[in-house]
């Protein structure tokens, strides 16, 4: 006999088991008394998204707030946000799959109790569109000079600059809302549709990223896409990098090389490239995040033929490299890896 599994039956076994939950999707995070604070939904961290981590005062446990864009749900809202899935059936398969049960090929989920979280994805997104719209090209702005302070000197398309972007600081006002500017990325799948977009508050008079807690964020769907700086050539190679900043550090290097940044390590592993890429090149960070994602990536490509390479840098991140040896030294010392890794000449 068919078992049927309601959202509100699965809503409730992750409120259940929170703190396990935030643990495993949200590690950024910490725990505060019984709620856990965490950037936004991505991951990211922070303190403007918090969730309850047990039930009391007619609340259950596993409700949330994201304070900074005053968007709220239950797990299942959250899950399906941080995974950026293209339906709430693949959310809730990740839930069951979580929680130790995950359907049988004869169970099915029953839709009837959904909330709908795949229309507040498509929110997410819009809102998403109408920041990066907002914004203007970053040459001559406070973003411009941040990437040239960290010796970027390729930027792109995709990148762009707002002078007022909204932030709630740890003790900010409600009623008294809070801007800084701001370096906006335009995330696209592989047609080209933007379905979010990462943005990182600044301060221009330090020409570096603005003092607090969380400087960086992102709204929309990032699962399986990024932000593709430029396209140079048809070429079937492709570097796929982990934060904006350590894969701009790359392009300015190799800037004849088609270029993407998935932005965490996380959404390193689960980049889907477009079909025609048959190479590629992941610049990860010099640590077990960067590492575990690079396995997962090339594990998960492997089956459908492409290859897939690592380039590690010296220090913590190519930026680091970048800003420490130079960009010619940096060239060499890639071209030499890549060359080592079979790329032809």
């Amino acid at each position: 006999m068919t078992r049927h599994v309601s959202v509100a039956e699965i809503s409730a076994n992750l409120g259940a088991r929170a703190e396990s939950f935030c643990r495993a999707y949200f590690a950024e995070g910490h725990r505060q008394g019984i709620y856990w604070q965490v950037g936004d939904t991505s991951g990211a961290a922070g303190r403007s998204l918090v969730i309850r981590l047990r039930a009391g005062d007619g609340r259950k446990a596993g409700g949330w707030t994201d304070y900074a864009i005053g968007e709220f749900g239950d797990l299942v809202d959250l899950l399906h946000a941080k995974l950026g899935s293209r339906s709430l059936h693949e959310t809730l398969l990740e839930a069951q799959h979580f929680l130790g049960n995950a359907p049988l090929p004869e169970q099915r989920i029953s839709k009837g109790m959904s909330k709908d979280a795949a229309t507040s994805n498509t929110k997410r997104i819009a809102s998403a569109r109408r920041l990066f719209a907002a914004g203007r090209p970053i040459l001559g702005t406070a973003a411009a000079a941040y990437l040239h302070h960290r010796g970027i000197a390729h930027f792109g398309p995709a990148l762009r600059y707002h002078p007022r972007v909204y932030f709630r600081g740890a003790n900010s006002d409600q009623d008294q809302p809070s801007y800084a500017p701001a370096l906006l990325a335009k995330i696209t799948d592989n047609r080209g549709n933007i379905t979010g977009c990462a943005w990182t508050y600044l301060d221009p008079n330090a020409g570096g990223i603005a003092d607090l807690s969380n400087p960086k964020r992102i709204l929309g769907q990032l699962y399986g896409n990024a932000v593709r700086f430029w396209s140079v050539s048809d070429s079937a190679d492709l570097i796929v990098g982990e934060g904006l900043e350590n894969t701009l550090s790359v392009g300015t290097a190799l800037p004849e090389f088609n270029l993407v940044s998935c932005l965490t390590a996380t959404h390193l592993g689960l980049f889907i490239p477009s079909s025609g890429i048959k190479r590629i090149w992941i610049a990860r960070d010099n640590d077990a995040a960067g590492e575990r994602a690079t396995q997962t990536l090339a594990s998960k490509l492997g089956s459908s033929g492409i290859e897939c390479r690592c380039l590690v840098p010296m220090l913590g991140d190519f930026n680091e490299d970048l800003l420490a040896f130079g960009k010619e030294a940096l060239r060499d010392t890639l071209l030499s890896a890549m060359k080592i890794e079979g790329l032809s000449d």
